[in-house]
């Protein structure tokens, strides 16, 4: 059976993944990877993370095949 702490993951993990599914990028893994690879570099504010993200999004594709 299912304890409470099983059912907060699969919800976390759900949340995660429904939001990379429509483009919105995780923030907490950002800060998680960067932390953990560059501890001597500030990290980017949530807005300058979201905007970054947006921009490599919809960056023009010229030349690509997808």
């Amino acid at each position: 059976m299912l304890d409470r702490a099983d059912i907060v993951r699969a919800g976390r993990y759900l949340t995660q993944s429904l939001r990379l599914m429509v483009g919105v990028p995780d923030y907490g893994s950002y800060l998680a990877h960067h932390q953990a690879t560059h501890p001597e570099r500030p990290a980017m504010s949530y807005e300058e993370f979201f905007r970054e993200r947006q921009a490599a999004r919809y960056a023009s594709r010229t030349g690509k095949c997808c």
